[in-house]
This record gives C-alpha cells, structure tokens and sequence, in this order.
C-alpha cells in the first residue's frame, strides 16, 4: 500500500501543477502544443503536393527520389547538430528559429524547375525539420518534467492532428490552387503562427523540475528525473524502439492504399481509407495516452501498445477482406500511438537534448527505411507479406521494452 500511496500523491501534485497552478506552464504547454501541430500542419502539407512539383519539374519517379533525399539528408545532419545547440542557447529559441525556417522553406519547392534545384531547396526543408523536432521535443521533456504528468502523447497527438488539417486542406485547394500559391499561404500560416507562439515561448522561463527529494524516496515521476548526462547506449536503444514504430509509420504513408487496392481489390476511394483510419487511431491513442499511462505506467504500456500494433498488424496484412483489414489498420494506430513519444521522453530524461536528437535521429532513419524496405519485399515475396514486418518490428519493441524495465526512467 505503501507505493499506491506514492503513486497517489504524486499523481494528485502532477495533477495540481498540470491543471493549471502555475499559469506559466499552462501557457507554455499550449506554446508548445502550437509548435508540434504546426510542425504536423506544414509537413503534410507539403507532402500532398509532391506529385504537382513532380510534374512541375519534369523529374522521372527516380530523379524525383533523389531530389526528395535531400528533406532526408537535411533532417539528418540537423538532428546531429541540434542537440548541442540547444544546450548552448537552450530549447525555446532553438525552436523558434527551426519554426521559422520549417515554415519559410516549404514556398521553396514550388519555384524549382529541375530535381537538382528540388533537391538544394529540400536541404533547407529538411534542415527545418529535423532541428524542429528535436528542439521542440527537448522543450516538451523539461516541461513533462516540471509537470510530473507523461504529457508527451499529447504533444505528438497535436502533430497528427495538424498533419490531418494540413493534409485534408491541401486536398481540397489542390484543383484550385497552383502548388506556389498553395505553398505560400502555409508558409504564411507557418509563419504567423510561429510568431505568435513564439512570443509566449521566449517570454516563458525555462520549467525547473522539482527536486528529487520532493518526490519520495526512490521516485519515478518525470519531475525527479536526474541532471541529463551523456549519450549512452540506453538511449539509442531507446531510438531503436521509435525506429520501429516510425518504421511502420512511414510503411502504412506509402503502402496501406496499394495493399487495399491491389491485394484486396478495393475502390479507389475505399483505398485510401486505409491511412486515414490508421492516423485518426494513433490521434485518438495520443489523446488518450496521459490517461494510460497514469494507469499502466511506460514500460507495461509500451509492452502492451507493441504487442496490440503487432497483432493488428498481422490481421491487416493477412486479412481476407477489406473490412478486416482496415479493422486492422486502426488496431494498430492504436498500439503504436504512444511508442514513439514515451522513447523520445525516456531518452531525453536520460540525456537532455542530446538525448533526444540521438534518438530522434534513429528513430526518424525508421521511417526514411520503411517504405523502401517494404517495396524490396514486396517485390521479393509479395506485399502483403512485407507488410507483416510492421508487426515483426513493433514485436521488437514490445521486446525491448519489457528487457529495458527499470532501465529507462518512467514518468508515469
């Protein structure tokens, strides 16, 4: 009884702190709610209207390939390099300037004739993202900190619901408006909105965690965390772990509608209902993830989210009909929902933003290896046979995390 006391009271003070007594994180953790949703809201908006730049540019399905390495290559080398500047000039800054280069970057593309130009211009795209990602992350991780809630789902629930709007807009104005006029205005909103949350960002002190002291002995809340230290091999396991759920994010982007449409012979439209069902389960799992993991703590629910995708997995791959396999795919959204953001958490609390980025960057090489890894596959045996190494994947990180137990530090 004694630890259900603790884990009582410390829910109780992380439910206090979060609900608003200090009027200071309540406004920072909606500052950073805005970054994560517009971060959501540009890059899916750029992503609808790669076919248009396609066509644009003249580009063959390979060069296009290459010219799209270049939001890869860009993500990547910032990743390594924005973990150190974020200890250097902190997180909230850090994250402004990403923003602000994020969202003036995606009025690039449109304005390049050949795949060349397309791929110097995605650098700075890519750059914007990567550094993006790991700052605003990092600035979650101090406030999950100070809050003393596992908060970090909804962060990423706010990425996925802005790439949703910026998904289904662009899906909208794209037979009215031209890929540059459509780009513009997301940077525009890109812009603003990095304006106007930036200011509450920067005017926001940095959230200090309570000491571990006033937590308990032998605490385990989020807010007790220690000094972050140097990278170890404990967060690029960590990183491994959102490699395999971003691997099955990326696979299901590319490959859910060619599965409906070609194995199982759906509609065109039926099709593409196979990611839309699939994000808007991972939206409802990282809206609901705080809740979880109050109750189950992290390392029983990402032993249970991996094990459910796993098992979802299977039955949307090998399904006999569409029906079962969209059943499936929402499955699945609602297994890997939270693995990505509790990896990218433990390992911050672990090392800081160097953590983080460590992470983010291998987790981030998951979904960069997802899609072709599935195609190879596909090819190899079929593709419904490559899509069961989603479930393969999410195993190992039910896996890792159950081997990790006591390992990794649990905010719940």
């Amino acid at each position: 009884m004694p630890s259900l006391n603790k884990f009582r009271a410390g829910s109780e003070r992380g439910a206090r702190t979060a609900g608003g007594a200090d009027p200071r994180l309540r406004q920072l953790r909606y500052a950073l709610t805005a970054f994560f949703a517009v971060d959501g809201f540009v890059f899916a908006g750029w992503v609808v209207r790669i076919p248009a730049v396609k066509e644009q540019t003249g580009a063959s399905a390979s060069a296009l390939g290459l010219a799209l390495l270049g939001v890869s290559a860009g993500a990547v080398v910032t990743m390594t390099l924005t973990g150190r500047l974020c200890q250097r000039l902190g997180n909230h800054p850090v994250t402004v300037g990403a923003a602000l280069l994020l969202s003036a970057s995606v009025a690039l593309p449109p304005h390049a004739h050949s795949a060349v130009v397309l791929g110097a211009v995605l650098l700075f795209f890519g750059a914007g993202f990567g550094g993006m990602n790991v700052a605003v992350n990092s600035a979650a991780v101090d406030l999950v900190a100070a809050l003393g809630r596992p908060v970090m789902p909804g962060f990423h629930a706010a990425f996925s619901l802005g790439g949703m709007v910026g998904a289904g807009a662009g899906g909208l104005v794209a037979g009215s408006l031209s890929p540059a006029w459509h780009l513009s205005g997301l940077a525009l909103i890109g812009v603003l909105v990095t304006v106007v949350a930036g200011r509450a960002l920067l005017a926001a002190p940095v959230p200090v965690p309570p000491r571990a002291s006033d937590a308990g002995a032998g605490a385990d809340v989020a807010g007790a965390r220690p000094a972050a230290g140097p990278v170890g091999w404990l967060v690029v396991v960590l990183g491994v772990v959102a490699a395999c759920t971003a691997y099955g994010e990326g696979a299901l982007a590319d490959w859910s509608a060619l599965h409906l449409r070609e194995t199982l012979l759906a509609s065109e439209g039926l099709a593409a209902a196979g990611y839309s069902v699939f994000a808007l389960a991972m939206t409802v799992g990282r809206l609901s993830g705080t809740w979880l993991l109050l109750r189950l703590g992290q390392t029983r629910a990402m032993v249970a989210g991996g094990t459910v995708a796993a098992a979802g997995m299977l039955l949307a791959s090998l399904a006999p009909s569409v029906g079962l396999a969209l059943v499936g795919f929402v499955v699945t959204g609602l297994g890997l929902a939270n693995l990505f953001p509790v990896a990218i958490g433990q390992a911050g609390a672990l090392a800081g933003p160097r953590g983080v980025a460590a992470a983010s960057t291998v987790g981030y090489g998951g979904m960069l290896l997802g899609p072709v890894a599935i195609g190879f596959l596909a090819e190899w045996f079929s593709l419904a046979a490559a899509l069961t190494s989603v479930a393969a994947l999410s195993a190992v990180a039910a896996v890792i995390a159950y081997a990790l137990r006591g390992s990794a530090p649990d905010a719940a």
